[in-house]
C-alpha cells in the first residue's frame, strides 16, 4: 500500500596510504556537486519515492494517480501533481504543447475549471485511466521529468547551494519542497526555511551546517503538523535525522533509514 493511500486513510582494505589519499581526491569533485549530480539525484528520488509511494522504484509511479482525501483532487505521477494545486495543470499544458491531442488534451478545460479546489467536475469517470495510459507515453514520462525539476528540483538545490548546504542539506530542501509547495502561506518551503532561520544560519551566513538543518526539520516538523494528512513525521524522523545524526552531509551510500516503519536500503 502507497503512502498516499496510507495518509488517506490514515570492501576493499587499502594497502597503501598513497592510495587511499588518491581515492579521497577523487571522491571529493562528485561529492561537492551536491544533489544534481546524476547518482545523487538518482538517491534524491529513491527517497522521497520511499516515504510517497513505499517504493525505492520511483519510475514506476508515471503511472500513479489517486486522490488521497487532503483536499487536494487528483493526486498523480512521480512528484504527485495535484489537480487542486496547478501544477498538474502546468504538466498536462506542457504535455498538449509538446504532442498536441494526446490523451489528457481533452482535459485541459477541466483542470482549469478545478483549480483550487479538491473537485473532479469534467475529469470523472475516465481521467485516471487516460492518465495511466497516457504514462506510457516516453514524451508525457519526460514532461514529468522536466516539471518536476522546474518546479521542485532545480529551484531547492539553488536555494541549498546558496545557504551553503551540501548534498544532505539541499535534499532536505528538496522533500519540503515537494510535500509543501513554495507558495505564500506559513506551512510552504520559503516559510518553512524563514521559521528556520530565526534559529539558526546557513553555513552562507557564517553558521554550522549541523545546527542549521536540526532547525530547518525542526521547522519541517512543525509544518506537517499543521496538516492531518501530513501529520507522520517518520520521513523526517526515521530518514533525514538518522543521516544527520550519522554526520551523512554529503549524502553517501550505503543508506538505512525507515519510514511509516517500513526499512529501506541503498548500498
Amino acid at each position: 500500500m502507497s503512502r498516499r493511500t496510507v495518509v488517506a486513510l490514515l570492501g576493499a582494505t587499502v594497502a597503501s596510504g598513497a592510495l587511499l589519499v588518491s581515492q579521497r581526491a577523487t571522491a571529493a569533485p562528485a561529492a561537492a556537486s551536491g544533489l544534481d549530480d546524476p547518482a545523487k539525484k538518482e538517491i534524491a528520488m529513491e527517497l522521497v519515492s520511499s516515504a510517497e509511494n513505499s517504493s525505492l522504484d520511483w519510475k514506476a509511479q508515471y503511472k500513479y494517480i489517486e486522490d488521497i482525501g487532503d483536499g487536494r483532487g487528483y493526486t498523480a505521477g512521480i512528484i504527485g501533481f495535484c489537480s487542486g494545486t496547478g501544477d498538474m495543470l502546468d504538466l498536462v499544458q506542457l504535455y498538449a504543447d509538446r504532442k498536441p491531442g494526446n490523451v489528457l488534451a481533452k482535459y485541459l478545460p477541466a483542470l482549469r475549471n478545478v483549480n483550487g479546489t479538491d473537485s473532479h467536475d469534467g475529469l470523472d469517470p475516465n481521467y485516471p485511466r487516460d492518465w495511466r495510459k497516457a504514462a506510457q507515453d516516453t514524451v508525457f514520462q519526460q514532461c514529468q521529468n522536466d516539471e518536476r525539476d522546474r518546479v521542485y528540483f532545480n529551484p531547492a538545490v539553488a536555494q541549498g547551494k546558496a545557504d551553503g548546504l551540501r548534498t544532505l542539506g539541499q535534499f532536505c530542501y528538496y522533500d519540503a519542497i515537494v510535500m509543501h509547495g513554495d507558495g505564500d502561506d506559513p506551512t510552504s518551503f520559503r516559510n518553512i526555511r524563514k521559521r528556520a532561520l530565526r534559529s539558526a544560519k546557513p553555513p552562507a551566513q557564517g553558521g554550522d551546517e549541523t545546527a542549521y538543518l536540526n532547525a530547518f526539520l525542526d521547522a519541517r516538523v512543525w509544518a506537517m503538523k499543521q496538516e492531518e494528512a501530513h501529520s507522520d513525521t517518520t520521513r523526517v524522523d526515521t530518514e533525514q535525522r538518522v543521516f544527520l545524526r550519522k554526520g551523512n552531509l554529503d549524502l553517501n551510500t550505503p543508506l538505512d533509514w525507515k519510514v511509516y516503519g517500513d526499512s529501506y536500503h541503498i548500498g
